[in-house]
C-alpha cells in the first residue's frame, strides 16, 4: 500500500502547491484523509506564530486532517533563496531523520501524505547534499508537476531522467499552464504525453488567483489510489 507520494516540480514556480492542492482537493472528494507536508520551505514570513509560509499554508487548508503548522513545515527559512543558502544564512542544519520522524508521524494518522518539494529535483538542502537524497532514502514515489510554458519540455525530460537514475517511479505527471500565453500549448502537451511513461493525472488552466479556487474538477487520482 503507498501511503505517501512525493510532489516534484521541473524547476521552481511550476506550480507544485497548485498541483498539490488539487490532488488533496480530489482525495478528499473520494473520502480520503489526507495530510499536506512541506518538509522545507524558503521564503516564509514572521508572524506572531513564528515563520509562516503560504505554500505550507494552502497545504495545510487543503488537507483534511488537521495538523499543526510546525509538524506540516518543519523547517520554514525565512530568506526567500534556495534552502541551503537561507538554512546557512540563518544557522539551520536540515536533519533528514526530522523530516522521516515527521512523515511517519503523517502516514500513521492518514490515509495518504502529499509532500511537496522545494525548487526542483536536485534543490540543495545543505552545501553537500538535495532534498532528493531524502526522497530515495523513504523511496517515495513521485508526482511531476510540468509549469508549461518555453523551455518545460527539456527540463520536464531532464527532471524525469534524474527521478529515474536515483531509482525513483513516477507514477503520474501533471500538467500546469503557468502562462496563458504560451504557444503551441497542445503541441507541447502531445510530447510530453509522448514522453512520460507515467499515465497524466491532471491538466491545470491558467486560473487567476488559483490556489484559492477549488480544483479537484482538474485532477483525476484513479492512478494513484488504484496503486493502493
Amino acid at each position: 500500500m503507498i501511503d505517501a507520494f512525493f510532489i516534484a516540480g521541473t524547476d521552481t514556480d511550476v506550480g507544485k502547491t497548485v498541483a498539490s492542492k488539487a490532488i488533496l482537493n480530489a482525495l478528499a472528494e473520494n473520502g480520503l484523509n489526507t495530510i499536506g507536508y512541506k518538509p522545507v520551505a524558503a521564503g516564509s514570513e514572521r508572524t506572531e506564530q513564528g515563520f509562516r509560509n503560504s505554500d505550507a499554508l494552502y497545504l495545510q487548508s487543503a488537507a483534511t486532517v488537521d495538523v499543526a503548522y510546525d509538524d506540516v513545515n518543519p523547517y520554514a527559512l525565512e530568506l526567500p533563496a534556495s534552502p541551503h543558502i537561507a538554512a546557512r544564512r540563518e544557522g539551520v542544519e536540515i536533519n533528514y531523520s526530522v523530516l522521516s520522524a515527521k512523515l511517519a508521524e503523517h502516514k500513521a494518522n492518514s490515509d495518504i501524505v502529499l509532500v511537496e518539494g522545494a525548487g526542483g529535483w536536485r534543490v540543495p538542502v545543505s552545501d553537500s547534499d538535495c532534498l532528493s537524497t531524502w526522497v530515495q532514502q523513504e523511496k517515495l514515489p513521485v508526482v511531476l508537476v510540468v509549469g508549461i510554458k518555453l523551455g518545460c519540455l527539456s527540463h520536464a525530460m531532464l527532471t524525469l531522467d534524474a527521478i529515474k537514475a536515483d531509482g525513483l517511479e513516477v507514477v503520474g505527471w501533471v500538467a500546469n499552464r503557468v502562462n496563458p500565453g504560451t504557444e503551441h500549448y497542445a503541441e507541447i502537451i502531445e510530447m510530453l504525453e509522448q514522453k512520460i511513461d507515467a499515465p497524466k493525472i491532471g491538466e491545470i488552466p491558467y486560473v487567476p488567483s488559483v490556489k484559492r479556487k477549488g480544483l479537484a474538477k482538474y485532477i483525476n487520482v484513479e492512478p494513484l489510489i488504484k496503486r493502493n
